[in-house]
């Protein structure tokens, strides 16, 4: 009996576990944009020369998408700027709870009709005189542990 429980705690350990992806620093300067932010190792990045503004795309498979926006700073205060963006989700049509919110960044629950769910998150960063608005790709449907996974990616 004193054999079988380790074996027990190893097996239960094993089966616990899930799958990780290869993640990597991701050094978006080539695209316009002076940031770094850890992705799958398998992600394909697109940008877009907007002329006031970049918008640089990251994606790896059907459950990472991400969206960066980045242009002149309107204001030095990360935590103002994100208040605005939260404000403006909040009025939105699908926009259900927030089910993570820290200063500058939240994930947010949305029901597409009643039997849609959707997650997304928003973060704000500013860097020197830059902004930076993080957010998940406009094309898609995220559970809330993909959403969790691009938002630390962008943090």
């Amino acid at each position: 009996m004193k054999f079988l429980s380790p074996l027990l705690l190893i097996i239960l350990l094993l089966t616990s576990c899930k799958e990780s992806k290869p993640v990597a620093k991701l050094d978006l300067m080539k695209y316009g944009l002076p940031i770094s932010i850890n992705a799958p190792e398998n992600a394909i990045v697109e940008a877009d020369d907007m002329g006031v503004m970049q918008d640089v795309t990251i994606q790896a498979g059907e459950d990472y998408y991400i969206q960066i926006y980045g242009s002149d700073a309107v204001s030095v205060d990360a935590k103002a700027i994100f208040q605005k963006k939260k404000a403006d989700i909040e009025k939105g049509p699908f926009f259900t709870e927030i089910s993570m919110e820290e200063e500058n960044g939240m994930i947010y629950k949305k029901n597409i009709d009643e039997n849609t769910i959707d997650y997304d998150f928003i973060y704000v960063k500013i860097q020197g005189d830059k902004e930076f608005i993080f957010q998940t790709g406009l094309i898609g449907m995220f559970n809330e542990e993909q959403v969790k996974e691009m938002y630390n990616s962008v943090k």
